[in-house]
């Protein structure tokens, strides 16, 4: 893409105690956008500074949530660059989300020479302290000014920026997942497998009924049978069941995650026997009074590797790992860590290193 950037004439302050960068509510100075109009294509690609977004109030995103994004990293290597861990697989799953929604997709080399060239331009916003990173937001949304419940012909893909701190600040800790029976979260043939913005409104009323119960996180069982084990909010499960990893088979319902592609592929590397299949929720309340289930965890961009101490269903209660990390989740995350940092060897080519454009 021919890009031109527009540098900002009024800086941003940087944060200087990164401990406290906290997630998602710091931006940096600049912003990638491009357009799209029906039988013109993709248009005018920039980096300009970061800005609030002009759309008409009649803007079929804002009435039938024609939307995707997408969640990614970029690191403070040692070595003083920085790195993008797997950036081209978030870039084809944004294209999978499009396709499933109705939206044009953008090459994959497009979307990841825009994620370089801005990030090289605000490479200084990187964070540095250990368990930091840039978290990166591509997203694209329906535009126009027409109402009308069919697919837009205008659409509009942007990447924003922000500086995130540990999500671990004080070490890894269990958590407390209350296992959904009740909502819904998505269906065979639904929209499950898309990253969209209505998978995660749909699960809020749940997360914060779990929540008020002093629970951290909702698993979700399949909406059709409230049988089987499917996600966790924003992370794919993963279950540790006669020292097999254990996690649920990719379907409609189930967002393909790339840390959970990212853990599989370790696994096998390391010998760990893997299942992907149906789980029945009985099967980890049984597993768990024979002795048999070991660990869970779940997998996901923000926190890469999120221990599960203790799951409730119905009224049963179930404490895994006398609440604490397993030496399985702890080996991932540590082996996945060191590789976005570079620490540890990269054998399947995950990091890539953003070139310095100025």
């Amino acid at each position: 893409m021919n890009i031109t950037v527009t540098k900002t004439q009024t800086p941003k302050e940087k944060p200087v105690d990164e401990s406290k960068l906290g997630f998602g509510s710091i931006f940096t100075d600049h912003m990638f956008i491009v357009e799209y109009e029906e039988g013109r294509g993709w248009y005018d690609p920039r980096i300009i500074p970061y800005q609030s977004l002009s759309i008409d109030p009649a803007s079929p995103v804002l009435h039938y949530g024609q939307e995707v994004f997408e969640g990614a990293k970029a690191y403070s290597l040692d070595n003083g660059e920085v790195g993008l861990f797997r950036i081209r697989d978030n870039a084809r799953r944004m294209n999978q989300s499009a396709v499933r929604t109705c939206m044009p997709e953008l090459d994959v080399e497009a979307q990841y020479e825009a994620i370089c060239r801005l990030v090289d331009l605000d490479r200084s916003w990187v964070p540095a302290s250990e368990g930091t990173s840039l978290y990166l937001r591509p997203t694209m949304i329906a535009d126009g000014a027409c109402l009308g419940a069919h697919s837009a012909s205008s659409f509009i893909y942007f990447v924003i920026c922000s500086p995130s701190g540990s999500y671990y600040p004080e070490g890894i800790k269990p958590i407390r997942i209350l296992i959904e029976t009740r909502y819904a979260r998505a269906v065979k043939g639904g929209m499950g497998r898309a990253k969209t913005g209505g998978n995660y409104a749909a699960s809020f009323k749940a997360a914060k009924e779990a929540l008020d119960r002093g629970y951290h996180q909702v698993l979700w069982l399949d909406g059709r049978e409230q049988k089987y084990v499917e996600e966790v909010g924003a992370m794919n499960m993963m279950f540790v069941i006669d020292d097999k990893l254990v996690t649920a088979e990719l379907g409609d319902t189930i967002l393909p995650g790339i840390t959970r592609d990212s853990i599989l592929q370790l696994a096998r590397d390391k010998g760990l026997p893997v299942e992907e299949r149906k789980i029945p929720v009985t099967e980890l309340f049984e597993a768990n009074a024979q002795g048999r289930l070991q660990e869970a965890f779940g997998t996901g961009t923000a926190a890469v590797i999120s221990p599960v101490g203790e799951l409730t269903w119905l009224d049963k209660t179930i404490i895994i790992n006398n609440n604490e990390i397993g030496p399985v989740a702890q080996m991932f995350y540590d082996t996945l860590t060191g590789i976005q940092k570079q620490r540890v060897e990269d054998a399947h080519e995950w990091v890539s290193t953003v070139p310095r454009f100025n």
